[in-house]
């Protein structure tokens, strides 16, 4: 029974994360006035604070990956059965569209919608390389018991360093096509940013095994 409590912690923990995102989003543009800084503030906090606690309740059951980058590097290391990559993925996948949907029945907007949010270009992608990049070398050298402070920071810093706002999963892509909203991404941009993601997390493996070996001591994995 280990698998599906995995899978359900990990399809339940994408959509409220997904949740998270797109409704503070589509909060902060209704109250910040037309202050995009502000609007992105806003839902950078919100943000930060449910990715933590997400992390601290999924994590013990699944890992708390909500993120296909996150379960194929696992998955790689051994430290999640290959068996188990495309279930998580599904599960994060059909939890990020749910997470779409509750947020637009929360704010009665129309339950299915496409964005028409374009994000795309040379600088949006190495954006999402780099955001990808440094979430996950931080999962793979966060210290036993701060994984998920470290993540949550590190996401919170990236929705302003980076050009892209850190997407930084391809759940959360996928999720954030169908929301015509503040959080939202166009269909046609989503490939570029998965692809950005995914060389990204690639880049980070090879980079943590230049780096000098530590201890795997870590909790668990995330977005």
């Amino acid at each position: 029974m280990r698998l599906p409590r995995q899978l359900l912690a990990e399809a339940l923990g994408t959509a409220l994360l997904l949740a998270v995102v797109i409704g503070s989003g589509v909060m902060a543009e209704r109250l910040s006035g037309g202050n995009v800084a502000l609007a992105l503030l806003a839902n950078t906090a919100a943000t930060v604070g449910g990715l933590y606690v997400l992390i601290e309740v999924f994590g013990p059951i699944s890992g708390a990956h909500f993120n296909p980058a996150v379960s194929a590097v696992m998955a790689w290391r051994g430290e999640l059965p290959r068996a188990a990559l495309l279930p998580f993925v599904a599960a994060q996948l059909l939890g990020a569209w749910a997470g779409a949907l509750l947020a637009h029945a929360m704010f009665e907007l129309p339950l299915l919608q496409f964005s028409t949010h374009v994000r795309t270009g040379t600088g949006q992608w190495l954006a999402e390389g780099v955001a990808t990049f440094g979430l996950l070398l931080v999962i793979l050298r966060a210290p036993a018991g701060r994984a998920a402070g470290l993540v949550a920071a590190y996401i919170g810093a990236a929705y302003w360093f980076t050009a892209s706002t850190s997407f930084a999963n391809p759940a959360a892509v996928f999720g954030r096509l169908f929301s015509d909203s503040f959080a939202g991404i166009a269909p046609a941009s989503a490939p570029g940013f998965m692809l950005a993601e995914l060389a990204g997390a690639a880049l980070a493996v090879v980079t943590n095994r230049l780096l000098a070996p530590q201890p795997d001591t870590r909790t668990g994995p995330v977005p």
